[in-house]
């Protein structure tokens, strides 16, 4: 028996809140690798106390699983930004399908759009693709350029073979984690 051609989507799936259980359509596309279930099962129990009415900023959104899974949890909004066009539409798709209004993509490269000034967020994330050097500038970015409130949560994900990334004065590691080749850390950031 033959076995049927991959369609070249996969999905992900919200894991809490008003959408749990909900799958979404990913599609294929080189080094986007959601975040797995577990991991964000524990992001979102750190995050928990602060999701309800955030501001969030997903900077290299991917599959949507960490900005998706912020709106199902009642973050006020959040703004998803994603380069690759094709990975951009489908996170349109899934926005509308979820009749999610306070959710915004934005098809852009992450460093020219956190390049410019910002609005401050409560909660962002970082997760870029890996062994591309994006980290380090991203989070100097996040910081020089106002993108983060006075007591913004930022979560950083890397290769664990990199170590802690260095971040700007004023963060402090507030937990952190390691799933296999994947480092996972909450940084809050005082004023």
């Amino acid at each position: 028996m033959k076995k049927p051609q991959s369609t070249g989507t996969g999905q992900i799936r919200i894991i809490g809140g008003q959408w749990r259980g909900r799958k979404l359509p990913v599609p294929d596309s080189p080094g986007l690798r959601p975040t797995t279930d577990r991991v964000r099962e524990t992001l979102f129990n750190w995050l928990a106390p602060t999701m309800v009415d955030a501001s969030v900023l997903d900077c290299f959104a991917g599959s949507g699983a960490l900005g998706l899974e912020a709106l199902s949890r009642y973050a006020a909004n959040a703004t998803l930004l994603e380069m690759d066009r094709h990975v951009s539409q489908q996170l349109q798709k899934n926005l509308v399908t979820l009749k999610a209004e306070n959710g915004l993509v934005v098809n852009t490269n992450t460093l020219n759009y956190l390049a410019q000034p910002g609005k401050p967020h409560t909660v962002v994330f970082v997760d870029p693709p890996f062994r591309k050097g994006l980290l380090e500038e991203t989070l100097k970015l996040l910081e020089q350029n106002g993108w983060l409130a006075e007591d913004a949560l930022i979560y950083v994900e890397s290769e664990v073979e990199n170590g802690m990334p260095p971040v700007p004065a004023g963060w402090t590691l507030h937990r952190e984690k390691v799933a296999g080749q994947v480092a996972y850390r909450l940084y809050h950031r005082e004023a």
